[in-house]
Parts: structure tokens; C-alpha cells; sequence
């Protein structure tokens, strides 16, 4: 199981401003509409229809929580592997709503109560991260949702990071770009706070619970989510490449680095 380091120690004490109790009250009130919204949607639209919708909707729960989208650079025709670094959910819905994505999960996130049931009609592949007997048939899934020509949004580092500090991008996701002889889109996400530097306390990161990470959230004046869209990598025959590649691509962009694990006795393992 992919593990990371940071925690309550990442998060600095607040100290500039934070929004004021009726801002936050606010915010809840409309994101709890939008949530409302989202599943009468995802329960009477249609296939294509509900895709868009979903999308629609990942945009208002940004707006929502305070949260700005900045996006730089353009997907392409469709049918790619998007390589995301992960911090929170919060570049998971930004990914979301550039167009109908169906993301790799983790399985317990099936389970939440309303986001398990909206990420299962999303198209959701769900991966046990403390068992790898499911890994080649999550990685086979993944093919063969590239084949069709959807995108399928990975966050190889397998778990949440505060942004100070990133983990190695893991190399069995991107055996399904092979696989299926996808090209392989690394996205670059960056949190900032009002200041404009990285803000590591709207990282979902340690043991915090899902409403702590949104608490925090709800609490930041504004927040900017960043995603830089870079250029395609063709998918190659070597996933280790191809995941050291995507990494640094993504660095480049972040300024931490992205190591690569080294081999396991287990192939398909990192």
C-alpha cells in the first residue's frame, strides 16, 4: 500500500485571514444544493447526458467551497491516461470537470456515503490499495476503457500528499496506457492560498476525514487550484519509463520531484 509521510505536521497553524462564519455557512448551504443537484441529475439522465452534467456539477462544488479554477493548456481528441499528481479531492473534481473523465479509485471511496455513489455512475475503476490481486484486473479495465477512446484519470502516487513534498509516480497504472497503445497526458496540479504560494493546508493529507479536509477548505478566503495540461507521451513498451517521464513532467511544473520506486519481485506491484 502506498504510504505517505505527511500529516498534521504539514499544515501550518493558520495564520492570515479566514472566512467568516456566514461565508462559510453560505458556502455549505450552496454546496449542499449542488450535492442535491448532482444525484437527482445522476439519476435521471441518460449516458452522455449525465457525463456532461457530472462535469457541470464538479465546477459549482469548486465555486462552492471557494475554490478558482485556473487551467493551462488543452486535453486531446480523447482516449488518453491523465497522470495527476494528488494533494485533495479538490484536483480530482477540477480534473473531472474539464470533460468526462472516469477516474482510478481507491475502493474505500465507493463506500462514502453520495461520493461513492456519484463516482460509480461517473465510470469509476476502483483499485484495493492493500491488496494487489486486483491490480492486474484494475490495470486491465484501464485498458480497455482507453481502447474505447475515454479518458481514464490516474494519481500514480496511489495516496495524497501536502504539496512540500510528492511521492513516486508507481509504475503499474501505466502498463494500461501500453496496453492499450494509449498516449499518456501528465496534468500538473497546484494548491495556492490567497497569497498566492502553495497552501499545504488544503491538502487532504494524514488522518484527517473527508469533512475535515472540506472544513479546512470552506475556512480559506479563496483558494486557486491550478492545472497545467502538458504535452502527450507516447506510450513506449517500458512503464518504469514512461512513469519517470510522466513524473518529472509534472515536477517540472510543481518543483518537487516525483522518484520511481525500484523494481519489486512483484511486477506488477509498483
Amino acid at each position: 500500500m502506498p504510504v505517505s509521510p505527511c500529516g498534521p505536521d504539514c499544515v501550518p497553524p493558520a495564520t492570515g485571514p479566514i472566512a467568516s462564519a456566514p461565508v462559510v455557512a453560505a458556502r455549505l448551504c450552496a454546496l449542499a444544493a449542488v450535492l442535491l443537484g448532482t444525484l437527482v441529475g445522476v439519476a435521471l439522465l441518460p449516458g452522455a447526458a449525465r457525463a456532461r452534467w457530472l462535469c457541470g456539477c464538479y465546477r459549482a462544488v469548486l465555486r462552492c467551497c471557494g475554490v478558482r479554477l485556473r487551467v493551462t493548456g488543452e486535453l486531446g481528441a480523447g482516449g488518453e491516461l491523465l497522470a495527476v499528481n494528488h494533494l485533495s479531492w479538490v484536483e480530482v473534481l477540477a480534473v473531472g470537470s474539464l470533460r468526462p473523465v472516469s477516474p482510478v479509485a481507491k475502493r474505500e471511496m465507493g463506500d462514502w456515503p453520495v461520493i461513492g455513489g456519484v463516482a460509480r455512475r461517473a465510470g469509476a475503476l476502483f483499485v484495493d490499495r492493500a491488496g494487489l490481486r486486483g491490480l492486474p484486473g484494475t490495470v486491465a479495465a484501464t485498458a480497455a476503457a482507453l481502447r474505447t477512446g475515454a479518458d481514464v484519470a490516474v494519481f500514480p502516487e496511489g495516496t495524497t500528499w501536502c504539496g512540500a513534498a510528492a511521492g513516486p509516480f508507481r509504475r503499474a497504472v501505466f502498463q494500461a496506457a501500453i496496453d492499450a497503445g494509449a498516449p499518456v497526458r501528465p496534468v500538473a496540479a497546484v494548491l495556492r492560498g490567497p497569497d498566492g504560494v502553495p497552501a499545504p493546508a488544503a491538502a487532504f493529507v494524514g488522518e484527517q476525514t473527508l469533512w475535515d479536509s472540506l472544513r479546512q477548505v470552506l475556512r480559506m478566503p479563496t483558494l486557486d487550484c491550478e492545472l497545467t495540461v502538458l504535452p502527450a507521451l507516447p506510450p513506449g513498451a517500458d512503464r518504469r519509463e514512461l512513469a519517470r517521464r510522466a513524473g518529472e513532467a509534472v515536477a517540472a511544473v510543481t518543483g518537487v520531484p516525483h522518484a520511481v520506486p525500484r523494481q519489486s519481485r512483484t511486477p506488477a506491484a509498483a
